[in-house]
Order: C-alpha cells, then sequence, then structure tokens
C-alpha cells in the first residue's frame, strides 16, 4: 500500500487526538447555520418546524485510492442541543482530492427523529433512506413539502474532491 494511502487512513479514520470541547461544538453550529440561512431562503422557517435536526459545520474528506471523511456537530430539538455527534466513513475507488463543506440533516418526522434517538447512532444505507440536497436553486426552501423522513443539506463545499456518498457513512453518539 502507498504510504500516501497509509498517511490518509490513518489521519481520517482514526479518532481525533484531539476532542472539541462541546462550547465549541455548539458555537461552530451556530456559526455555519448563519451560513445556511444566508444562503439557502426560507431554511431557517423550514428548520423550525422539523422534528430535530442535526448540523455538521466541518467534515473534512480526503483521499487518494481510500479516502476518509471526519466531522463533529450536534443534535439540536426544539432549539436545544440534544446531544453531540461524529461523522466518519470510509471510502476505496478513483478518487484524489481534499475537501471541507458542511452538512444539515433535518428529520422531517417524529418517528425519524424517534429512530434516530433509539439506535446508536445511524449508518447510511443501513438504517433508513436519505435524499441528499445540494441547495443551488432560488426557490424558498419554507414553501417547499418533502415526502422523505430526512433530509440531508450539503452547503458552504471548499476544495477539489467529487460529490457526497453516503453510502459508507456512519453517524455516531460522542461524549462531550
Amino acid at each position: 500500500m502507498p504510504l500516501l494511502a497509509k498517511l490518509l487512513m490513518l489521519i481520517f479514520l482514526s479518532t481525533p487526538i484531539y476532542a472539541k470541547p462541546a462550547q465549541i461544538i455548539s458555537a461552530e453550529a451556530d456559526f455555519a447555520l448563519r451560513q445556511f440561512y444566508s444562503s439557502v431562503e426560507g431554511s431557517e422557517p423550514f428548520l423550525s418546524k422539523v422534528k430535530g435536526y442535526l448540523i455538521f459545520p466541518s467534515i473534512y474528506k480526503g483521499g487518494f485510492i481510500l479516502g476518509g471523511e471526519y466531522g463533529e456537530g450536534v443534535l439540536r430539538v426544539a432549539g436545544s442541543n440534544r446531544g453531540f455527534y461524529s461523522f466518519g466513513g470510509g471510502s476505496i475507488g478513483l478518487q484524489a482530492g481534499l475537501q471541507k463543506r458542511s452538512l444539515v440533516i433535518a428529520f422531517i418526522s417524529q418517528r425519524a427523529l424517534d429512530s434516530f434517538l433509539n439506535g446508536n447512532g445511524w449508518q447510511a444505507g443501513i438504517d433508513g433512506s436519505l435524499n441528499i440536497i445540494t441547495w443551488g436553486s432560488s426557490r424558498d426552501l419554507s414553501t417547499i413539502s418533502f415526502q422523505q423522513d430526512a433530509i440531508a443539506f450539503v452547503f458552504g463545499e471548499a476544495g477539489l474532491m467529487g460529490s457526497l456518498s453516503l453510502k459508507s457513512t456512519k453517524i455516531t453518539p460522542i461524549k462531550r
């Protein structure tokens, strides 16, 4: 295995050496939400109507053949922090680059939120379907009706890498 691939696996798939305190994760989530509200029309009233949402302010993804991604975020229910979570995954395939992005996962139904809370995290492709939206439309989000139980919004992308895939992603509770 090439040295670069081993280094990337070590960086992205291992537990972080520095664990962010809850206050920093929450403050970064507040900042990311302000960015989400300013870039997606109607997002603030939309999120006020959902049962809860996860906000991951910074998810870092990198890879060269082998890849990994990691970020930490917070679950908010009724405007309060309900718990902290990690977002991680790995992949193998034709890929190269580094990327940073933010992610909001909105739980539209109480059933979806309860399922998430009662499980030990969530694994994409196993624990339910999730529609991923990269918002590039001028439509008002608060006027759109979604039929899914949960919807993910990707925003604030920076860097050079392929598109988001949640197929090998796991969201796990963390203690902060």
